[in-house]
């Protein structure tokens, strides 16, 4: 068991700021965190547990402190399969990461989200509920660091706030119940921030580059709290958590009959292992191919605005014709100076020319494809902030894409065979050369239909 005062005087030495002592209660973080961790903590290097891991929110979390984060989990857990990313869209609050979420962070399946955000609490809670509905991942929600001294004295007892001290009730009240109502980890930053200020005898601006951004030292500060809920030492017995993935080893749990295998399952998403890289299987669901399933296509995130990384769309919602694999695009023209008038005209790249709209009014494609709200068009925010007026005849671009692979190839390592069919009760069929060389068949299942 390592020593829980240890508080990385290197780090802090080497930047020249305070030292982070660490929680009053170290050994209770991480409870909610506890599947992400043991997957990242009981990987070998013959057998590295694939984890992957999602920074989203929205410029705070763009700093650089992510990567520290980032670092801490490689250097802590060297033999994970880590894939880590960072998709936080700066200056969009919660009212528009409800919409951005859709493309970013459901259809990445992430086994860890690392998330924060400001705006519409209704927004935020949205967003941590479709977590709970279409992933199995651990949440390790922040709450808000300290931009100003009066926080030092503010309200703290959840019973005696409301919306109109709004502060104070998001990080005391709102937040705090979100996270236990949806088992999610809190990070209290608010609270180690003031701790920090007290203790070391500062201002809350000395840690912000302006208003609300973290300097150096602010982003020392956020990383090394956060640091202190993913460590091995906070990995106790199992949990709830660990039922939202079930193994059926084949030949003990299911059987395979020949070159045919069928199971029926609970959940959203199977991978499957196998014990050899030969042959290929066919996958069904409830009788139907993958692609059979409208529910198993999605949308990636548009293209962006001219030099930054704001989608042209917030989001695009399927109509009533089940989607292909194509590149979809917008060109936009009769544009005003100011982007809040404009027309365009769609076409994909399967489907051909699929019908033109203008952005004050519901578009909904000739096929049936393409539906895009006027609300879900970004290019009138990101001409006010930005200042860069657009081309005639600019495109926005995004991709139909499957979440499935059809047909497998057998090999060693874990596959993903699909992910958001309904999550409920179905019947899998594999079929092929290669069923009887499975090995193992994982099923995840959201704790929330």
């Amino acid at each position: 068991m390592a020593v829980w005062a240890l508080v990385h005087p290197l780090d802090a030495a080497e930047n020249g700021f305070p030292p982070v002592m660490p929680p009053k209660d170290p050994a209770s973080l991480g409870g909610h965190l506890q599947r992400s961790l043991r997957l990242m903590a009981e990987s070998t290097a013959e057998k590295r547990n694939p984890v992957r891991v999602l920074f989203y929110g929205q410029s705070i979390t763009e700093q650089a402190w992510w990567k520290t984060v980032a670092n801490h989990l490689r250097t802590t857990f060297p033999n994970a399969d880590l894939v880590i990313e960072n998709r936080a869209i700066g200056g969009h609050s919660s009212q528009l990461l409800v919409k951005t979420a859709e493309a970013d962070l459901y259809d990445f399946q992430p086994d860890l989200v690392i998330f924060h955000v400001y705006g519409s609490h209704i927004d935020y809670e949205s967003i941590i509920r479709r977590i709970r509905e279409r992933t199995v991942a651990d949440v390790l929600m922040a709450t808000d660091h300290v931009t100003k001294d009066d926080a030092l004295t503010e309200e703290t007892d959840a019973t005696k706030l409301t919306p109109k001290s709004w502060d104070a009730w998001m990080n005391h009240a709102f937040l705090p119940t979100t996270a236990a109502k949806y088992d999610a980890e809190l990070a209290d930053m608010h609270n180690r921030w003031k701790d920090y200020l007290r203790a070391n005898n500062l201002k809350a601006s000395q840690l912000l580059k302006d208003s609300v951004h973290l300097n150096a030292h602010g982003e020392y500060v956020m990383a090394e709290v956060l640091k202190w809920y993913l460590r091995p030492e906070l990995i106790r017995k199992n949990g709830p958590a660990d039922e939202r993935v079930k193994e059926f080893i084949v030949g003990r749990d299911v059987k395979a009959q020949g070159d045919r295998l069928v199971m029926e399952f609970d959940g959203n998403r199977v991978d499957a292992e196998f014990t050899g890289a030969a042959g290929a299987i066919a996958v069904r669901i409830d009788g139907k191919k993958l692609s059979e399933h409208p529910e198993l296509f999605g949308f990636s995130r548009t293209s962006a605005y001219p030099q930054s990384n704001w989608p042209g769309l917030l989001r695009v919602q399927n109509g009533s014709t089940p989607l292909v694999p194509e590149t979809w695009t917008a060109t936009i023209r009769a544009l005003t100076d100011d982007m809040k008038q404009f027309e365009f005209d769609v076409a994909g790249s399967v489907t051909g020319p699929d019908g033109s709209g203008s952005a004050t009014n519901r578009f909904v494609s000739k096929s049936g494809r393409i539906v895009i709200e006027p609300d879900d068009w970004n290019l009138a925010y990101g001409r006010k902030v930005f200042k860069r007026a657009l081309p005639e005849g600019f495109t926005v671009t995004w991709k139909a894409e499957p979440r499935f692979v059809e047909t497998v190839a057998a090999g060693t390592a874990p596959q993903r065979l699909f992910h958001g069919v309904t999550n409920g009760r179905h019947t899998l069929e594999l079929s092929g050369e290669a069923a009887g060389r499975i090995r193992k068949l994982m099923v995840y299942q959201p704790p929330i239909r």
